[in-house]
């Protein structure tokens, strides 16, 4: 048995898609991604399995999520770019500096 519940565009050939589906003899929620292009259309390997019986807990846990939780902050809006960090170079020193004198 298995009932699509919805689906989540993720981007322009990807759908994360939520069903209740009997896999095995077990029954419970799949969220995984489907994929729509040239090459291939079906299900990825990406996804999760909420069996049944944790169903009732893992809705508890989405449902403790708020619109404040998920609000972003002023400065969350653009993500910070990444430096390269410059070398310096090690200091070089001459044969002789390395040699004791005898």
């Amino acid at each position: 048995m298995e009932k699509d519940i919805g689906k989540i565009p993720k981007n322009d050939t990807t759908d994360v898609v939520i069903r209740i589906d009997d896999f095995a003899g077990r029954k419970g929620v799949t969220i995984r991604e489907f994929v729509t292009s040239d090459r291939y259309t079906g299900f990825t390997k990406s996804g999760v399995k909420i069996q049944a019986a944790d169903f009732k807990k893992f809705k508890e846990m989405i449902n403790s999520v708020s619109d404040e939780d998920l609000k972003e902050e002023p400065d969350a809006k653009e993500p910070k770019k990444e430096t390269k960090k410059e070398k310096v170079p090690k200091e070089q020193k001459t044969f002789d500096e390395d040699v004791p004198d005898y």
